[in-house]
């Protein structure tokens, strides 16, 4: 059994805070010094994931880009052993990831376009009063501190009922992780095998420096002082169409049999709460939904051609559990930590396109970005040949411009098609980091 060292891992990597209100502040880096004298002035505002018996009313997290580590002075030793997914940036990898279009880099915001956003700084707070507090002070540390740049400042805060800009119910089926000491939930860690009992992911799978699934230690850049305990963090600003996502629901919906909301739930593979189709096909069921012991309790097994819950659906694209041609030794293999935030002001319903941006903050961590977050999106989410489905892309975040009209396939008797489909997320920008534990920031802040 694995035994994590809770208090040398940052907190978010291993639970939800569940804290509303975030500001994500982008440093660029032009004093080493200056820099590792800020880390430490602000290490002890950082969250760990040991437990704690009150909530923190705000705190903060810390990653770096590869350009940041280089830029604080790590050794070459140090940065010519991460994996070169992380060391070219996300912006080198927009043709694997689909970012093409209005998506691609040269329409980013311009400190991702330039890899300036060296550090990134997560505030998470319970309220926006905590919020502001909370990054006054960190905006004054970065002043007095001099040798860094604020290059960017992104702001979020949940929505009423915890959903997104689409109207989802969003956040469920996280990853339980081996030796975080929190009590696993049926549906959140490596599907059932034959004892019918689901398990923990083993913490390598997130985790640098522990035993992955295959029983190998994830690589950890030297020395352990410094790798051990971090992990690989993916930021992305995308923004929602809402006005043409709900164009194009609407405009299917007006032939499909089973009416809007049903097909709003087949394009995800969740009814708007939340209620997963797999357990409830034909309505949604709030009771469900709370119950932590069956709302996550499925695997799609039992549903091989997605007559329940659409095989292209978003959701079983982006887990695919255990269903057909999958085993869960593969999935288990993909899995990643999904965190981030809504930001912009809801859009009422039937309303025009009012020009403000709204979107989602998107942010997830793992032990391996190639087999994690690029595997998922380039071949789960922007292709349809894992499942059989030929060059159908995910509905919610697939490119839709990469191989002419697009659509998705609601299995049937008749089938129905949803098309064209075109792009509703679009990527604003995005950056992969590291994001060390406490040991490895300590080992930072001491150059």
């Amino acid at each position: 059994m694995t035994t994590l060292d809770l208090a040398n891992v940052q907190g978010f990597v291993i639970r939800g805070y569940r804290l509303p209100y975030a500001a994500y502040e982008f440093l660029r880096i032009d004093d080493a010094g200056r820099a590792r004298a800020l880390l430490r002035e602000v290490l002890p505002q950082v969250i760990t994931a040991a437990k704690w018996s009150e909530k923190p009313e705000s705190g903060i997290n810390i990653a770096v880009s590869h350009a940041g580590l280089r830029a604080l002075g790590v050794a070459d030793t140090s940065l010519d052993a991460f994996p070169e997914e992380f060391r070219v940036g996300m912006a080198a990898r927009a043709d694997r990831l689909g970012d093409t279009g209005e998506s691609a880099p040269e329409h980013w915001e311009d400190c991702f376009r330039d890899g300036e956003a060296h550090v990134l700084v997560m505030v998470s707070a319970k309220d926006d009063a905590a919020l502001r507090g909370r990054d006054e002070r960190l905006r004054a540390a970065v002043a007095e501190a001099g040798g860094l740049t604020v290059v960017r400042k992104h702001s979020g805060a949940a929505l009423e009922g915890g959903r997104e800009h689409f109207g989802y119910a969003d956040g469920f089926s996280q990853p339980s992780i081996e030796g975080s000491e929190f009590e696993p939930q049926a549906g959140e860690g490596a599907p059932p095998g034959k004892d019918g009992k689901w398990r923990p992911l083993r913490a390598g799978e997130f985790l640098l420096g522990y035993a992955d699934e295959q029983e190998t230690i994830t690589p950890a850049p030297p020395p352990d002082a410094f790798g051990v305990n971090g992990s690989y963090l993916v930021y992305r600003k995308l923004e929602q169409d809402v006005v043409g996502f709900r164009r194009a629901l609407r405009e299917a919906a007006a032939t499909y049999p089973g009416g809007e909301e049903l097909l709003a739930a087949k394009l995800v593979g969740r009814w708007r709460d939340g209620t997963p189709l797999d357990l409830s096909p034909d309505r949604p069921d709030p009771a469900l939904v709370k119950d932590i012991t069956r709302g996550n309790a499925f695997d799609y097994r039992d549903d091989p051609d997605g007559l329940r819950c659409p095989v292209g659906s978003h959701v079983r694209r982006m887990n695919p559990r255990h269903s057909l041609p999958f085993d869960g030794k593969l999935v288990n293999r993909h899995r990643m930590i999904r965190r981030g935030i809504t930001y912009g002001e809801r859009l009422p319903e039937g309303a025009e396109d009012d020009g403000q941006e709204r979107g989602v903050i998107f942010m997830c961590l793992q032990g391996s970005i190639a087999r994690g977050f690029e595997f998922v999106q380039s071949q789960w989410a922007n292709g349809g040949n894992a499942f059989r489905l030929a060059q159908d892309q995910d509905p919610i975040v697939g490119p839709q411009d990469t191989h002419g009209p697009a659509k998705m396939t609601v299995p049937g008797a008749p089938p129905f098609f949803v098309g064209p489909l075109s792009r509703v997320v679009t990527v604003r920008g995005g950056e992969y980091y590291f994001t060390p534990g406490i040991n490895g920031l300590r080992y930072l802040a001491e150059g």
